[in-house]
């Protein structure tokens, strides 16, 4: 099965199904894992570490947690995703900028009319609509609490079915920075800015940023007839949804929550039931499952695949300030200091391997990674 001979695909998204082919497997190399003692071997590959890879492998784990993974799964090992480490990494480097107040989560969905132009100009729709986000956010902030909000963005482009629908998730704080900087302004306990308010001002935000790309000649493919006939449309459309959560009370709550989103991709190893020739079976939502065509399957991924260079988590406000003495550090310094977080033990990673079995020392010899194949092959086959 080719599945360039039903649909094209562009270079980011070859290269994304060479390396999810290759992922956790021989061809990029790892180690093999021996005991010393009853001779037990077991291979580790590596990952690709590829940003849309939903692969599952596995991993070491130090020995203070092995006795409670024992029977469980194979001596020392843990499961792993292929954005495992870059999330925490992620959530490390955010832990120690995030302020120690609530954090709303907004979600801002344009109308399904747009996603024929997302798709075919992903750049240029997804920054209009960060920039649409954080701009009626912002204003927002200023003119209804005269404060500076903190946000943390992250781009979404697919429902649990893998259909193309993208939209925006974010954590805005719940208050600002007063704009003469002498005090932070909280918001009331479970209200943040009315959704009707901020899907109207969507609206216009992004019509006006569509006017000025088109002014530009961003959609050469589209006739002048054809661009108003698509502002008409949405300019009458009413579903610019805004959804607005519950706020989290707790910083570490908002870090642990975000991190599930910011290294999300479409699809997970977890949600697969069935795999075979000619269809895919996977879990969708409230206990139900899709089945598609492997080609089928292929093609709602690959339309998730964002360009080269493509920011998916965006900040904006106090949490976009960098600079020391800043916005954010003047922020931080108006609030009460935050209750010390639970002390944690890091798992030594180079301590050494104990095997399950017998109690002996574990060796890591490595292993090399096999000549590599012909992308399209490999991605597609």
């Amino acid at each position: 099965m080719d599945l360039e001979k039903h649909h094209w695909l562009s270079r980011p998204q070859k290269r994304v199904l060479t390396a999810i082919s290759r992922c956790r497997t021989a061809a990029l190399g790892g180690h093999l894992e021996v005991c010393t003692g009853c001779g037990r071997e077991h291979p580790v590959y590596n990952s690709c570490r590829n940003r849309h890879c939903p692969t599952i492998g596995q991993r070491p784990i130090g020995p203070n947690r092995q006795s409670r993974l024992r029977g469980r799964r194979p001596e020392g090992v843990a499961r792993a995703r292929c954005q495992a480490l870059a999330q925490q990494k992620w959530i490390d480097a955010r832990a120690e900028r995030i302020l120690p107040v609530r954090h709303f989560h907004v979600v801002f969905t344009p109308p399904s009319e747009l996603r024929t132009l997302a798709m075919r100009h992903p750049t240029e729709i997804y920054t209009a609509l960060f920039r649409a986000t954080s701009e009626l956010l912002l204003e927002l902030g200023r003119t209804h609490l005269k404060a500076t909000l903190g946000l943390t963005m992250v781009l979404h482009t697919w429902t649990r079915d893998l259909r193309f629908h993208p939209h925006v998730h974010v954590l805005a704080t719940a208050g600002g920075l007063a704009l003469d900087r002498e005090r932070f302004v909280h918001v009331r306990k479970d209200f943040l800015f009315h959704v009707k308010v901020m899907g109207r001002l969507l609206r216009g935000k992004m019509l006006d940023a569509l006017r000025q790309l088109q002014q530009k000649g961003a959609f050469p493919e589209m006739t002048q007839g054809a661009f108003h006939r698509l502002m008409a449309s949405l300019a009458a459309h009413k579903s610019w949804v805004v959804y607005a959560k519950a706020p989290f009370n707790r910083s570490q709550h908002v870090l642990s929550y975000l991190g599930r989103y910011t290294h999300r991709v479409g699809i997970a190893n977890s949600r697969l039931v069935e795999v075979g020739p000619n269809h895919v079976t996977f879990h969708t939502k409230h206990g139900k499952t899709a089945t598609l065509h492997p080609v089928e399957f292929l093609r709602r991924f690959i339309q998730h695949v964002l360009p080269d260079g493509f920011h998916k988590i965006r900040h904006a406000g106090l949490y976009a300030s960098a600079q020391p003495g800043g916005s954010l550090e003047k922020a931080r310094a108006l609030l009460p200091a935050p209750k010390p977080p639970k002390e944690f033990q890091p798992v030594a990673t180079d301590s050494p391997r104990i095997c399950d079995h017998c109690g002996a020392t574990i060796l890591r010899l490595p292993l090399k990674a096999m000549a590599r194949s012909p992308p399209l092959k490999a991605a597609c086959a």
